[in-house]
């Protein structure tokens, strides 16, 4: 009998877990289960895994680690900025409806702006590579498959 050409599951999962992928899949999840599903629960075991395994990842999962960091940071910035924008045209006395219309602009760009980048970031952890989220992201180290 001939070996066969294909690899087995057992052969794929270890190299999976050899270059970081399953930790970077599991990162890029846990990001967009903070945006849609568990908000503070999901950035608090995230931030557990980055502070706990940051260092003893392979490059690709770090990597996913500091940009779905980066990005919850700033998502977390930008809304305490919409809620404190709120508070003080709440305070000067401006209406009601006008305060309600620009937070629902403001929402309606950022968070599908955010769940969109990390669905790409998603796709990227499951096909192995790297990737830098725009504007708020690090740049990528050179050993980084891409």
């Amino acid at each position: 009998m001939q070996p066969s050409a294909h690899k087995s599951s057992d052969d794929s999962t270890e190299n999976k877990a050899d270059t970081g992928q399953n930790m970077a899949i599991l990162v890029e999840a846990l990001y967009l289960t903070n945006l849609l599903l568990l908000p503070l629960l999901a950035f608090i075991v995230l931030a557990i895994l980055y502070i706990k395994k940051h260092d003893s990842v392979p490059v690709l999962a770090r990597v996913h680690m500091e940009q779905t960091i980066a990005a919850s940071i700033w998502f977390g910035v930008i809304l305490f900025a919409v809620t404190l924008t709120v508070m003080i045209l709440n305070f000067v006395g401006v209406g009601t409806i006008t305060i309600w219309m620009i937070v629902i602009i403001i929402l309606t760009l950022v968070h599908p702006a955010m769940v969109m980048l990390g669905v790409i970031g998603l796709s990227k952890a499951l096909s192995g590579k790297c990737w830098s989220y725009p504007l708020v992201g690090k740049p990528l180290p050179d050993d980084c498959p891409r």
